[in-house]
């Protein structure tokens, strides 16, 4: 706590800088795996829904071979039917009673046409079933080769950069101790609160790093003064004069050398 406490503000505006350019350097570790990650989970999913997909696919042929079977059922009973129906107008006393049998028979030869069609008409669709489960397999397969092929290249990717991440990450914990608490949690605010990152810049041809916005001269000479931490009024960024920054820049690129 102690050196928090006797740190100047020009020994704070660098570890905030360099605590910033470590960040940015994991960053660009982070942007190197880019999309990778999402796109393995992306992949993943497809497959598992795929693969839901065929499942479900093999449950309605189960359900449409069963239905088959049932109406296979119903021709035999109907043929049973009809055999029966024949032998007894062998033995009728009228023609109503003939007549009466004539029409369960027709009856029964009716219901035998219908389940002969039903049993076409599910064997077609058994037939473009089998069609979408042949074509999801190979959907499935490819997209299989695919995810492999991502996995990897994100494990190579991850096994590269990895350890200098976790490096870094330490690095950067030990340069928050050099500064107080409050300055570290504005740091990382204005850090969240902004697209790149970059919660600390350099003025660089009169603006701060990034904006159009010209700083006025007599901010610039404050800056330059490293008296009092000073933010950018447009962008709320954190400023630092420009040599300081390149001070900074060579030494911690020396640093990430060896990392």
């Amino acid at each position: 706590m102690a050196k928090k406490t006797e740190a100047t503000v020009e020994e704070k505006l660098r570890a905030l800088y360099d605590l910033q350019l470590i960040h940015s350097r994991v960053d660009t570790i982070r942007n190197v795996r880019g999309e990778l990650p999402l796109e393995v989970e992306d992949l993943e999913d497809e497959v598992a829904g795929l693969n839901t997909r065929l499942e479900k696919l093999g449950g309605e042929l189960s359900l449409i071979d069963d239905q088959i079977k049932a109406k296979k059922i119903l021709i035999e009973d109907a043929k049973a039917a009809i055999k029966k129906y024949t032998e007894q107008q062998k033995n009728v006393r009228n023609n109503r009673e003939y007549n009466s049998l004539s029409k369960e028979i027709e009856f029964q030869e009716l219901e035998i046409q219908l389940a002969e069609k039903n049993i076409r008409e599910f064997r077609a669709q058994i037939e473009q079933k089998n069609e979408v489960i042949d074509t999801t397999k190979e959907r499935v397969e490819e997209r299989k080769k695919h995810l492999k092929h991502k996995k990897e290249e994100l494990d190579e990717i991850l096994a590269e950069t990895e350890k200098e991440e976790q490096a870094l990450l330490a690095k950067g914990e030990s340069y928050e101790d050099q500064i107080d608490e409050r300055l570290v949690k504005a740091y990382k605010r204005i850090r969240s609160n902004v697209r790149n990152g970059l919660a600390v810049v350099a003025i660089e041809r009169g603006a701060s790093g990034g904006s159009f916005f010209t700083i006025p001269p007599q901010i610039q000479v404050e800056i330059a003064g490293r008296k009092k931490i000073i933010t950018d009024e447009h962008s709320g960024r954190i400023l630092v004069d420009e040599e300081l920054a390149k001070e900074e820049q060579q030494k911690m690129e020396s640093i990430f050398s060896k990392i």
